[in-house]
């Protein structure tokens, strides 16, 4: 089987948030996509040519993450990693949009940040 009958090829992932509409926001900063869907608990955000959204939804029950994991704490359910060709710059522009840059730091050329909600997200140095 090569995958299940009627697949579309579309994907979406989906970031919950105490607040939707302000981490889309600053998503489509970091990102420079565009908002397809702009309300105040479901906002999307396009990938450019790419059959795939990044949608972010209210959750009123929302726990900020722990990362590294830590036992009885809210763990990370995913990452996102965001490509970069210069890192320090990019690391600069992301904590002007109002990301943190994480005390822990695993790689040389990677930056863990932490989003506006405190989902991690990673800049790498892409070299394609």
């Amino acid at each position: 089987m090569a995958g299940i009958r009627g697949l579309s090829g579309w994907v979406g992932v989906v970031l919950n948030a105490p607040d939707a509409r302000a981490l889309a926001h600053f998503y489509r900063d970091l990102l420079g996509w565009p908002m397809a869907t702009d309300e105040p608990d479901w906002c999307t955000i396009g990938f450019p040519g790419a059959p795939a959204n990044l949608a972010f939804q209210t959750e009123s029950l929302y726990e900020r993450p722990t990362w590294p994991a830590e036992p009885g704490q809210q763990q990370m359910m995913l990452h996102l990693d965001v490509g970069v060709q210069a890192l320090d710059d990019a690391v600069q522009d992301a904590v002007t949009l109002g990301a943190e840059l994480h005390e822990h730091q695993p790689q040389d050329d990677v930056r863990v940040m932490l989003d506006p909600a405190g989902h991690p997200f990673c800049l790498y140095v892409d070299t394609d």
